[in-house]
Parts: C-alpha cells; structure tokens; sequence
C-alpha cells in the first residue's frame, strides 16, 4: 500500500519542541511517510539554529526554506509572510505532499496554510482553537479557517474550533505533543550534561546545584515598539532577586531587535554574575532545566504548557499569553519589576505546584499519527453552520 506523505513545517525553536514527539511517530508509522520542512528562524544560526539539533535527532530534512527578511518589525513580519507563502509553495510543488501540518500561531504558520491551500493540498492544523493575546490570536483563528483537520490539545479549544462553524467530526483532541517530552522528562528528571560545556552562551558558570530561575521571554507584537522597556523590567527584576538564573534569547517576532538590544545594554553595564543567557538548546535538555529550577519567568507558553504538567511555579509577565488556559501553577505580574518580584517571592514561599494534565497525558504524538494515517482528506470546506 502506498504510504501518504505528511509534510511538516516546521519554522522556529518552539515548533520543533512543540512536535518532537509526532515526527518520531510519524516517521515510523508504517503507512506514512514524513517529509520535514524546516524554515524561517529555525534555519538561522542567530536564532539557535534549531534545524542542527533537527538534525541530530535522526530526522531527514526533505527542504529547508529561507524567509526571513532584517529588521525584526511590523514591515518585515509581514514582508516575510509573503516570502514565505512563494518558498513554501515552492517546496510543496517539488515535495508533491498528501497532507500539510502546520503548528499553533505564527505568522509563518498563516504562510504554510495559504500556500498549501491554493496548491489544493489538504491542511492540518496542530494546537487551533486557543486564545491568548497579541497578533497571534488573529493568526490562529484564521489558520482554522484555512485548515481541514484539527488536532487541538484541549476540550475548550475543540469546542471553540467548532463554534467558529469546523465540522464536529473533524475536530479531535489530541493533546499537545509538547507534554510526551514533558512526560518523557517527568519519568528521568536527571541533569546528566553540562549546559555551559554544550551550548555555550554568555556569562558566569552557574552551580545548578542550588536553586535557579529560567527566564523566556519574547517581544509582543502589538507592544512591539515597548520591548525594550518590558524586558528591562523583567532584568531589573531578576537583578534584584539575586538569585542564579538561565536566561533564553528571544524569538524572532516584532521587537526583538529592542528585547536583544535591552539585554545587550544590561550586560555591559550590570556585568550581572548570576545570569547566563542562552540562544539555544535541545528540548529534553532544556525541559531537564526546567524540571529542576525554581520558577519560570517571561511570557512564553512553555511555562504554561510543559511548565503546568511538570509543575513548575510560573511568573506570566504582561499580556502575551492574556486569557490563554493555564494550571494552578501560573501567577501572572504586569510590566513592572516589583510585581515580578513579589510574584517570584510568592512561588519560592509556595513550592512546586500540583501536575496538570490540561495541556496533555504524554501520548498526543502517537494520537497525531495514527490519526494522520487513517483520515479521509478533503479540500472542500463544509462548515457545520
């Protein structure tokens, strides 16, 4: 029997983690066959180089697709949507695929879907039907629009996927693939590598012995031109918490260039001994940091999702995840270094929160591909209103 060729796209860090688990499913499901694509900043260098770590994981890239134009604003983010669209559906006319999955709520994630819509290839679309803020909730919405499955990690998010018309039974709740490394992570915690030896960075070794903070935090689209303010909080924050801390560089997003260049200018002029920044690592490395530290600041959904199930004490700073659904493990601080202090206090007097599955039970991978493999596929779009 010919096996159908499911095409993903995969285009930052936060991609690849999100779907570690279903390439790995898929790659071995015996009636499909995987064609990676790997784009925009996950193939630069500046932004971690995520597609070497891609690659030391065993999986084959079938393209690699450059869009990414400088500048890190409102123009290039849509300049490098519209590249996208022509790359891509340069690559899925060589690739011929069945299918295209493409993740969560990206700009680059709206290119995959219109240029695989209008080569008529059936669009899959992982982690639909959630809300949060910035220009990322218009993304995700119109992304479902534009798909044909719906693989969502929650109950609410299903439910919201068909209340905007999607077809009942093209809906299914998968869980995020996200939680089966969590889960994976939760079964061996052990920090068994050097984190400074491998990946390098910027700073003071730290003893990782003792406790720690990690900090993520990306620009927000729609407060773009506040991203250095906003970090600059969040540094003086952690400045005065004194406590070590593992600082992971910013995504790609409008406003990067003022979040990097506010962490840049802190550097040089703090010299703080007790942050070590870092561009890039692994998943399973960077959930075993994780699992181990204190709290989680910034505003990235790792500490929402994969933080929720591990039961880390997350600080949500600002309105990038506004509204989006969380565990009991998440208190949330505006931009302003004494509520992010008095947020971090707070989870260090509290402890470690209990596990939640709300995102996931560590099987969404194997759901995905069994799923991929025997599902009719369709481009017509009949909607259930």
């Amino acid at each position: 029997m010919q096996k159908r060729k499911v095409c993903v796209v995969l285009t930052a860090r936060p991609s690849y983690s999100r779907f570690k688990s279903a390439l790995q499913q898929i790659q071995t499901h015996p009636e499909l066959e995987l064609q990676l694509v790997v784009a925009a900043s996950a193939v630069l260098d500046r932004y971690g180089n995520t597609v070497r770590y891609i690659q030391q994981d065993g999986f084959e890239i079938a393209a690699k697709v450059y869009m990414v134009l400088e500048g890190e604003n409102l123009t290039t983010m849509a300049k490098t949507t519209g590249l996208g669209m022509i790359e891509l559906a340069t690559a899925f006319d060589n690739l011929k695929p069945d299918v295209v999955v493409t993740i969560a709520d990206r700009y680059e994630t709206l290119a995959t879907a219109i240029a695989a819509t209008y080569a008529n290839i059936p669009v899959v679309h992982v982690q639909g039907g959630e809300i949060s803020g910035s220009i990322d909730e218009k993304v995700r919405h119109a992304v479902t629009k534009l798909s044909d499955l719906h693989f969502v990690a929650t109950q609410k998010a299903a439910e919201r996927v068909i209340r905007m018309g999607e077809l009942p039974e093209r809906v299914f709740v998968t869980g995020c693939p996200s939680i089966d490394l969590a889960a994976e992570v939760l079964a061996n915690p052990e920090i068994d590598f050097d984190p400074f030896e491998l990946y390098g960075g910027v700073g003071d070794r730290l003893e990782l012995s003792e406790d720690y903070l990690i900090v993520m935090q990306h620009p927000v689209t729609t407060e773009y031109d506040l991203a250095q303010r906003h970090i600059w909080e969040t540094l003086h924050a952690v400045q005065d918490l004194k406590i070590p801390t593992l600082w992971f560089c910013p995504n790609v997003d409008a406003g990067s260039d003022g979040t990097s260049k506010g962490i840049r200018v802190f550097r040089e002029q703090q010299q703080p001994a007790h942050i070590h920044f870092f561009k890039n690592m692994p998943p399973l490395h960077f959930l075993r940091l994780l699992y181990h530290c204190r709290s989680i600041l910034g505003n990235s959904s790792v500490a929402i999702r994969e933080g929720s199930f591990l039961g880390i004490p997350a600080v949500n700073i600002g309105t990038r995840q506004a509204n989006r659904e969380r565990g009991t493990n998440v208190v949330d601080a505006n931009y302003d270094r004494e509520a992010i202090v008095l947020a971090v206090q707070l989870h260090l007097r509290n402890g470690r929160a209990p596990s939640s599955t709300l995102y996931g039970d560590g099987k969404a991978g194997e759901r995905i591909a069994q799923l991929l493999a025997e599902q009719p596929l369709s481009i017509e779009k009949r909607l259930a209103y």
